[in-house]
């Protein structure tokens, strides 16, 4: 039988090993996630990476979880949720419509680049 008091204490006991893991793995995971969608990939390639991006990002949920079940209601929970929800509805996201994604990411670049333009020929200006 399973039992998942073991699962959640082992959670809290290596909160911090769990998290300095699954934190950078998240968001390298999501961003993968992005440039793929960004760089127009395959839809199966982008869905491949996305399903395996959306493991950790469960798994960070589930351990925020373990906390908010004895009623650990603090700053690093909320923060740690959200990170993990905003990484799994990226991944979700790119999986179910990942042109949507790759639109709004090459709007996103071209705003910037425009923008970088745009400080360069002030800087270039404010030089002379």
């Amino acid at each position: 039988m399973f039992d998942s008091n073991s699962l959640f204490e082992f959670s809290r006991q290596y909160c911090i090993a769990i998290c300095a893991f699954l934190v950078p793995l998240n968001l390298l995971l999501a961003g993968l996630t992005m440039t793929f969608a960004g760089l127009n990939r395959s839809r199966r390639q982008i869905s491949r990476t996305a399903a395996i991006a959306c493991i950790p990002a469960l798994v960070m949920i589930f351990h925020v979880y373990t906390w908010l079940a004895i009623g650990v209601v603090m700053a690093p929970t909320y923060i740690l949720l959200w990170l993990g929800s905003t990484c799994l509805c990226l991944n979700l996201w790119a999986i179910i419509h990942p042109q949507s994604m790759r639109i709004l990411l090459n709007l996103v670049v071209s705003r910037l680049k425009a923008l970088k333009r745009r400080q360069n020929s002030i800087g270039a200006k404010n030089f002379h």
